[in-house]
């Protein structure tokens, strides 16, 4: 900016300033009163004027500083009146607050794009201050797979649910680990990792978490299709030999009988061809029975049922042959009103499996019983929970059970669970277990 305009000024001011003090100090000495006060009134006009020439540069700076102060960037400074090293600093002035404008809209920008995107992501981010717990920025992910309100500050995750907060954000994560947390009487595994991080003399605590049980479900499930591919490829496959020796064994009849005195027809050979036969058949046989359980299931044909009906559909059919075997069971409903859009046929698949499962796991308690009960939680979820007080689930089987062909017992098929879940998956639902060792399990349908 050119302020020489403005020094030339202040500069013959300040001469004007010199000059009249002498003058007024000759009219002193001289004793000359009247050109004394005259002296006297030009230089106080003098001083005046020049305080004011200086002060109004100093109010402009102090305007603008304000405003940098409270970030007001929007002032906008008269460029066109006034001196002109005033409408130079007013310039300046205004070609700042331009820049200032232009590189926080940029960084706006950025930063709504970022929050979107944060927001659109099912990974739940937080990032706190680690001294006062605050938080500085967080997404609803957080919440929604924590199954907590939004909160502005750590303690309030301490005060309601001690646990979640220790295993969150008192432990750290400094590679991703996959841990199991409990949320309202069921667990969810969850991939975790954390960072600290400086900003200025605060430090802050970056935590990333991801619900892996619906990615686990998902793969699963895909795993099960392609499972089921390969294993129908070696069906076939196994087929073939079976009947390339059924067409030698064909063969050889065939001209045994036209050609009986040529041909002498070994039976033995036959027999053990035959039984080969059918002992390979049988095996296919029960082992495409156990996979066509488990593929044909693809469709649901909904219908909205209450639950009150499916209960009793499930007690007729299954009440009479468990109370025979000295076993109490009870079906309970919090309410009546309680509906589901639901495959009916496959639902009841599933219950039917769990509560034989249960009569197993409870046939060498004295006082056996089962318990079905429905009800609705505060997600306004239907859960219905198959509850027994048997032998329970041992730890290293429990995470296996619904593992396709994984079985612990010796006349199983490994098939059981593993339908059960692909219909609640089909059914957008989930299936949850919690087993005690000797004390019990409860498997959880959540619709």
């Amino acid at each position: 900016m050119n302020y020489r305009a403005y020094i030339f000024q202040l500069f013959f001011r300040i001469l004007l300033i010199v000059a009249v003090i002498l003058v007024l100090a000759y009219t002193v000495y001289k004793d000359q009163t009247a050109y004394s006060v005259i002296a006297s009134i030009g230089l106080l006009y003098l001083l005046f004027n020049t305080y004011s020439f200086v002060k109004r540069r100093f109010v402009a700076m102090d305007d603008f500083f304000e405003a940098v102060k409270y970030r007001d960037f929007s002032r906008w400074f008269p460029e066109d009146r006034g001196p002109k090293d005033i409408r130079f600093l007013y310039t300046g002035f205004n070609e700042i607050n331009r820049t200032i404008k232009e590189i926080n809209s940029q960084n706006q920008a950025q930063y709504v794009y970022l929050q979107k995107i944060l927001e659109m992501v099912d990974i739940g981010i937080i990032a706190y201050n680690l001294e006062n717990g605050d938080v500085l920025w967080t997404n609803d992910s957080f919440g929604e797979i924590l199954d907590m309100p939004s909160f502005k500050n750590i303690r309030f995750v301490e005060n309601r649910k001690p646990e979640l907060f220790n295993t969150i954000f008192e432990t750290y994560h400094r590679e991703p680990n996959s841990i199991s947390i409990a949320l309202q009487n069921e667990s969810i595994k969850i991939l975790i990792s954390d960072t600290v991080f400086q900003v200025d003399e605060d430090a802050f605590k970056l935590i990333v978490i991801q619900d892996i049980d619906n990615t686990l479900n998902k793969n699963e499930s895909e795993s099960w299709k392609k499972l089921l591919s390969v294993m129908t490829h070696e069906i076939m496959n196994s087929i073939a030999p079976i009947s390339s020796l059924a067409d030698t064994l064909q063969t050889n009849l065939q001209l045994a009988i036209e050609q009986p005195k040529e041909n002498t027809l070994e039976l033995d050979d036959i027999n053990a061809g035959i039984k080969t036969i059918k002992k390979r058949s049988e095996g296919l046989l029960k082992f495409a029975k156990t996979y066509r359980s488990l593929s044909k299931v693809t469709n649901l044909n909904l219908q909205r049922v209450k639950v009150s009906e499916l209960f009793n559909n499930i007690q007729l059919l299954m009440e009479p042959s468990i109370k025979a075997k000295n076993i109490d069971i009870e079906f309970n409903i919090s309410s009546s009103k309680l509906e589901l859009d639901i495959d009916t046929h496959l639902i009841e698949q599933v219950l039917i499996n769990l509560i034989l499962n249960a009569v197993d796991a409870v046939k060498e308690k004295d006082n056996a019983e089962i318990k079905v009960l429905a009800s609705q939680n505060t997600n306004r979820d239907i859960v219905i929970k198959v509850y027994d007080n048997g032998s329970g689930i041992p730890q290293d089987i429990l995470e296996n059970i619904f593992v396709p062909f994984f079985t612990s017992k010796a006349t199983g098929s490994g098939i059981g669970l593993s339908l059960c879940k692909q219909i609640m998956l089909l059914h957008k639902g989930r299936i949850l277990v919690k087993s005690v060792e000797g004390e019990g399990s409860v498997f959880s349908l959540v619709f």
